[in-house]
């Protein structure tokens, strides 16, 4: 495997990953104000624009270079699922100024704070990809690690939701958090999603 300067593949895919974790840090810190304004959505849009402009780099640069260090639908699907992650993170910050809520539960902070967990093992299998013959264990054991930040995140989720039916009296409230309670949620099911195909790549490259 060449280094990270030889394959500028591995190197997007590391900025990609080392974005998601800074839109999580920036969800759960947003998530801990009395509300959202805009320029936090303005602030997480603008993450997502990068993300995006990181993806088309990948996109591009596969409809132009003949020899790619992985499969060319590896590399495809891993910046689709990536961008799926980005996606839903700045949703749940939209849908948060969109319905002008206040501060969550600490439930949901606690689903935040899963969130950052999940992007930031992420991140570590993303940067060991160039050198996956001698790191494939640390890699499957990050993703390991985001698998099972995921099933405690819908432990969370389901534990939240009963609450919200339970404690709030406001059935517009319900609908709003159950919402974005629902988001957060997907972000970690698609991290998982990230995951599963980072491990079919790693296994298959073995």
């Amino acid at each position: 495997m060449g280094s990270k300067r030889e394959d500028p593949f591995y190197q997007l895919f590391e900025q990609s990953a080392e974005l998601t974790c800074v839109a999580a840090q920036r969800l759960e810190q947003m998530m801990q104000q009395d509300f959202i304004t805009t320029a936090d959505a303005e602030e997480m849009n603008r993450l997502e624009n990068q993300a995006d402009a990181i993806n088309t780099q990948i996109v591009d640069r596969l409809n132009t270079t003949f020899i790619t260090p992985l499969d060319r639908e590896d590399i495809y699907t891993l910046s689709q699922v990536m961008d799926d992650v980005m996606d839903f993170t700045e949703g749940t910050v939209e849908r948060m100024l969109l319905y002008r809520t206040g501060k969550p539960s600490n439930g949901a902070l606690e689903m935040a704070g899963a969130i950052i967990v999940a992007t930031q093992h992420l991140r570590t299998a993303f940067s060991y990809l160039n050198n996956m013959k001698f790191k494939k264990n640390d890699i499957l054991a990050a993703i390991e690690t985001v698998y099972q930040v995921e099933n405690n995140g819908d432990k969370l989720y389901q534990r939240e939701v009963a609450r919200l039916f339970e404690e709030v009296k406001d059935p517009i409230e319900i609908i709003k958090w159950k919402e974005i309670l629902e988001l957060m949620e997907s972000i970690l099911d698609h991290c998982e999603i990230v995951g599963d195909h980072l491990k079919g790549v790693v296994l298959k490259y073995d």
